[in-house]
């Protein structure tokens, strides 16, 4: 069961007045979809800024010394993130994941850790707060971090070797770093870490296997994503694209691999064990085996409008609503009013020939 809330004034909440604002859920029940998809995700955005300039998400030629990132007055203040999240948390929202941009960069990010770690998940646990950084801060950032109530991190590393981490995250750092940052986290007990491989055919495809021999037998959870056509400047060509059943199949054939049932509902990645106990290894298969049927994400970006999908093209505003004096009823309203008519299911489609469109980039969402 469902009730109806409207409010007194739709047209300044930026909802349509043609129909109520929203069918907010009974307590205890799912906020659903049109897909019968509940809310359960929220990825936040704190900045667009990055200090890696990945071939596959914030190419410099795109985004060089000349390119105009967000003043920081149009970002949403923490207090403000704090708030939408705990709204969304009250919709159903159980998991909530820090990015960017690189998160790390954003000052004071484990204040934000410590605001949102005290919020409670509808049946009273404690939301899972978690961080995907490119890890060249996170050595000297874990502790407060894992102080502040950060319960784990993720962690892009998409080599072990040098020249071609250099040719893929188009930075300068040596993968040193990264290895520092993940091994630092782990210590403090940010784990286990999970740590993110993008495979793209002719680049880093034959560091998969040293990968997989580098994470064996060390508590970190190594995932393979498949290259996909995020935003509009990474020029993806599904040539590039190396397959989860190719990359499994190579782990396979090295070391034995068994297949490890889903953690949870909407769980992105495929999960493997090494079957000599080496630990286990994930796939995440956006190109290859779309799971938008179980996607039960919402993304909130730095300057706070709500994206339904990685590959959407247009966001929902909230920020207009959060500093023009909406309270947390009319907020939640137009939040559940933006997730109720969601029906988007891009990678499902991908390959169905529809007609090419605008994304917004991913640097900006978050992955």
């Amino acid at each position: 069961m469902s009730k109806v809330i409207f409010l007194s004034d739709e047209r300044s909440l930026g909802v349509s007045p043609n129909g109520p604002v929203a069918a907010l859920p009974e307590p205890g029940q799912p906020l659903l979809d049109a897909r019968r998809r509940p809310l359960r995700d929220l990825r936040i955005s704190v900045t667009d800024r990055c200090n890696f300039r990945c071939t596959y998400c914030m190419p410099r030629e795109v985004f060089d010394s000349h390119y105009h990132f967000m003043p920081h007055s149009d970002l949403l203040t923490f207090e403000e993130i704090a708030r939408v999240a705990a709204v969304a948390v009250s919709l159903g929202v159980e998991k909530i994941r820090l990015t960017g941009g690189e998160p790390l960069l954003r000052r004071d990010i484990e204040r934000l850790v410590a605001m949102l770690a005290v919020l409670k998940t509808r049946d009273g646990r404690p939301v899972d707060i978690t961080l995907t950084t490119n890890g060249t801060l996170l050595a000297r950032k874990a502790q407060a971090l894992k102080d502040a109530g950060l319960r784990r991190v993720t962690v892009s590393l998409d080599a072990l070797d040098d020249a071609v981490f250099e040719r893929m995250s188009d930075s300068g750092v040596p993968v040193a770093t990264v290895l520092e940052g993940i091994e630092r986290a782990a210590q403090v007990g940010l784990a286990p870490v999970k740590v993110n491989m993008v495979v793209r055919k002719g680049i880093n495809d034959r560091q998969i296997l040293p990968m997989a021999e580098h994470f064996r037998h060390t508590g970190h959870v190594l995932r393979f994503i498949e290259y996909m056509d995020v935003g509009a400047t990474n020029g993806w060509n599904l040539d590039e694209v190396v397959t989860g059943s190719e990359i499994l199949r190579q782990i396979g054939q090295r070391f034995g691999l068994e297949p490890i049932e889903a953690g949870y509902r909407g769980e992105v990645a495929e999960r493997w064990r090494y079957q000599d106990g080496a630990g286990e290894i994930g796939v995440i298969t956006s190109v290859s085996q779309p799971f938008c049927g179980d996607c039960t994400r919402a993304r909130l970006s730095p300057e706070g409008k709500i994206y339904l999908c990685l590959f959407a093209s247009q966001g929902y505003d909230l920020r207009s609503l959060v500093r023009g004096g909406a309270d947390d009823a009319q907020l939640a309203a137009r939040m559940a009013a933006i997730w109720a008519p969601r029906n988007d299911h891009y990678s499902e489609e991908r390959g169905r020939n529809t007609p090419p469109r605008d994304k917004i980039e991913m640097s900006y969402i978050g992955g």
